[in-house]
């Protein structure tokens, strides 16, 4: 049986106007997003299948829609591959400062990631509650 020869509709972006930061913040909400943002801050474009996440397709497909419909990511198609970019520009035009700032505060809370990173930061822990105690662990 031969394949359709219909193609799928081009993927739909929201102008730059149009993105909506509590949609921006949702996105990269999820750890798997936020590998792929950082995968394509490093690269420029990557084909679709091709990023280091442990998740089905189907799920992939889901983390892609939600980046690309709060217009964090842009995507194309080409021949049977979509291709994902991330919307820097529109980004920074719109919420100023916002992508740096999410992907600065992650790597500082990763192991090892610096003085705000927990105990692999070069701090030591605090009692539980008191002001210089690490969030988020």
């Amino acid at each position: 049986m031969p394949r359709s020869t219909r193609r799928r509709p081009a993927p739909a972006h929201p102008a730059t106007d149009e993105i909506d930061l509590y949609d921006v913040l949702h996105a990269l909400s999820d750890p798997t997003r936020m590998t792929i943002v950082r995968v394509l801050r490093a690269e420029p474009e990557r084909a679709c299948g091709t990023f280091p996440v442990d998740v089905a397709p189907s799920t992939l497909s889901h983390h892609f829609k939600v980046l690309r419909e709060s217009g964090v990511i842009s995507q194309r198609e080409e021949a049977n591959r979509r291709f994902s970019a991330l919307r820097t520009v529109d980004l920074e035009r719109r919420f100023p400062g916002l992508l740096d700032t999410v992907l600065a505060a992650l790597a500082r809370n990763e192991p090892g990631g610096g003085p705000e990173g927990g105990p692999e930061g070069g701090e030591p822990d605090a009692e539980p509650g008191s002001e210089t105690a690490w969030h988020g662990q």
